[in-house]
């Protein structure tokens, strides 16, 4: 890496369709903290340090930590797992150090590590001369060191949480653990309803329209909205209106993303962390008891 690229978003809470929860969520452990710090003081706390997105892909994870960027009119660094690995010893531990160096300086400021599984993986299986473990304790350290992340919030994201060192998993580094779901039928209509805002309508009923795109992401839908248009376009150029027909034909080649077995895994992992989180709480209460 050779620098460090801070913006700041234009994406709002209303160019996201759905995901009502997730937003509350966000609001309560990024937007709050860096708005309102006095209220956490007040109350004797500090606030989250970090919040991990996970789901499947195209489900709006970037477009959430970009929203909740703008919403609190704090700084974005925005950083791919992958950018951060060198081959030269010692640079992706660097990378790291200049990341958190950078974001404290233009605090407030949020963090988002997207897919963050590729840097921050389970140690003790790498074959790569232990760089990947470097970088992980790194993370860890940043994160949760003796140096002060005031003003900064870590935002991870990832299709792999499985894959993701427990250690980033406590109290301390990613404090809120988020599954950003599948689109139901209402996200799914909320969704279409963003993406066809601007788009001219002829015939076309959202809502039946949402019913039949079960499957789909959020991506997948910002697709086939995209694609209906542009065959509207293909048969006459002068076009004016969408209608059901362009829909229809944009299904074929559009195809839903998410089966059954991908819904199945993600729900199994975040059942199997509620249960893990539980055990640990009454661990450390028979501990400190």
């Amino acid at each position: 890496m050779r620098e460090v690229l801070v913006e700041i978003p234009k994406i709002r809470w209303s160019d996201i369709g759905g995901l009502e929860d997730v937003k509350l969520k966000l609001r309560e452990a990024v937007e709050m903290p860096l708005k309102e710090p006095d209220a956490f003081k007040r109350m004797g706390i500090r606030p989250p340090r970090g919040v991990l997105l996970y789901g499947p892909p195209g489900s709006g994870k970037t477009l959430l930590a970009k929203a909740v960027a703008t919403e609190s009119e704090a700084n974005f660094i925005s950083i791919k797992g992958p950018e951060v690995m060198s081959k030269w010893v010692g640079e992706s531990e660097k990378a790291v150090r200049m990341i958190f160096k950078k974001a404290k300086q233009v605090a407030p400021c949020i963090v988002f590590l997207d897919e963050l599984d590729a840097v921050a993986h389970t140690r003790g299986f790498d074959t790569d001369s232990g760089v990947s473990e470097r970088v992980v304790n790194q993370l860890l350290t940043s994160m949760d060191g003796l140096e002060s992340l005031e003003g900064v919030v870590v935002i991870g994201a990832t299709n792999r949480p499985d894959r993701l060192d427990p250690a980033l998993l406590r109290t301390g580094r990613f404090d809120r653990i988020l599954l950003v779901p599948t689109p139901n039928r209402d996200s799914r209509l909320a969704i279409l309803k963003v993406h066809t805002r601007e788009m001219p309508l002829e015939g076309v009923d959202l809502e039946e329209l949402g019913v039949e795109l079960d499957g789909y992401s959020g991506a997948d839908i910002e697709g086939l909205c995209r694609e209906a248009a542009m065959i509207a376009l293909r048969e006459n150029k002068h076009a004016k209106k969408v209608t059901v027909s362009h829909f229809q034909e944009a299904m074929k080649v559009v195809r839903p993303s998410i089966d059954a077995d991908t819904i199945r895994f993600y729900e199994e992992f975040d059942k199997r962390f509620k249960k893990q989180t539980e055990r640990g709480r009454r661990e450390e209460n028979i501990l400190y008891r």
